[in-house]
């Protein structure tokens, strides 16, 4: 994340995107199958990681192997194949959504999973009790801990999407994009931005 400041004084935390150049690999129309997308492909690949199977499907795009392809249902722009889509789609001002996996956290108590405030006192007998969930489960009735009880368990790395970011600059140059706000996942993870 970085900041920006706005012609008017205010400073704007933003997320910097590398968004392209992105080479379309596949074009899919109605005719063919079914339905029409186009397939994008982006970030070098060694050809020594590459298989026979993605050399000769890049080939056909006269594009070099690519790491990350990713296919695009009812695309409203008309590519053909082998060009390239970069940044120029977008424009300052656009409201974009942003999709990508979350950072991992392992697994977590209910404090930080879920918000849980923990027992809280120490007196009375207790010990260790500032973070514990308290009670579970229902007694005779139903003798068991129904489905959907918050526990502790494993947070993070799942597929988030942050909706309406506003596109602050553009960097057509190097492909740069800037969003306003932080968006899923790690420094340097892959996301798909949609309009």
């Amino acid at each position: 994340m970085t900041s920006i400041f706005t012609p008017d004084g205010k400073q704007v935390a933003c997320t910097i995107i590398e968004a392209g150049p992105c080479v379309v690999t596949q074009v899919k129309t109605q005719d063919t199958d079914g339905y029409t997308s186009l397939q994008l492909a982006f970030g070098d690949k060694k050809e020594k990681h590459t298989t026979a199977a993605e050399k000769n499907h890049f080939a056909k795009s006269g594009a070099s192997p690519k790491q990350f392809v990713k296919e695009f249902r009812n695309y409203s722009i008309e590519k053909n194949l082998g060009e390239s889509i970069t940044v120029d789609i977008f424009a300052e001002g656009d409201k974009v959504d942003v999709v990508g996996t979350s950072k991992g956290k392992g697994f977590q108590g209910v404090v930080k999973r879920h918000g849980f405030h923990g027992v809280g006192q120490q007196s009375h007998g207790q010990h260790d009790r500032q973070r514990a969930p308290g009670s579970l489960g229902n007694s005779s009735d139903a003798s068991r801990v129904m489905k959907g009880v918050r526990m502790a368990g494993r947070m993070g790395g799942d597929r988030v999407k942050v909706k309406g970011l506003k596109v602050v600059k553009i960097f057509a140059e190097k492909n740069y994009i800037l969003v306003g706000g932080s968006t899923p996942g790690h420094i340097g993870s892959i996301v798909y931005v949609q309009k």
